[in-house]
């Protein structure tokens, strides 16, 4: 878990963009082009955090975001919405997601969403 970023969105530039910023910001990255296999994904990774895109394929972020949150092993895993769709925030709160994150985003917006539920390991060594 800790600093690990996991990313599900259809499109590939939204996904290297993503990585880069984070990776630059020692958080480590994984993307996904589709959620068919999200819970082996989450095993695998244990990422600390979860962006998803509402139209990512097979499923789609709706009902993937109800999948995780409804699982056992997988609900406390904090979700942020990541689409450019309007109402983002409302659909967000209906849809119980930890968060969003509305595209096009800024590098701050990034940084600030995800450092508002995990810390990367060069913030965690300053506070020591």
């Amino acid at each position: 878990m800790g600093n690990h970023v996991l990313i599900y969105d259809d499109e590939a530039e939204i996904l290297q963009v993503s990585k880069i910023i984070l990776e630059r910001h020692k958080y480590q990255v994984q993307t996904r082009d589709c959620c068919e296999n999200i819970l082996e994904d989450i095993r695998a990774e244990k990422p600390g955090i979860i962006l998803l895109d509402l139209h990512v394929p097979p499923m789609g972020g709706e009902h993937t975001l109800r999948l995780l949150k409804d699982g056992e092993n997988t609900r406390d895993i904090p979700v942020i919405l990541f689409s450019g769709l309007d109402g983002l925030e409302d659909i967000s709160i209906d849809l119980k997601a930890d968060g969003y994150l509305k595209k096009p985003f800024g590098i701050n917006e990034l940084l600030d969403t995800i450092k508002k539920y995990i810390t990367a390991p060069l913030l965690c060594y300053l506070l020591l």
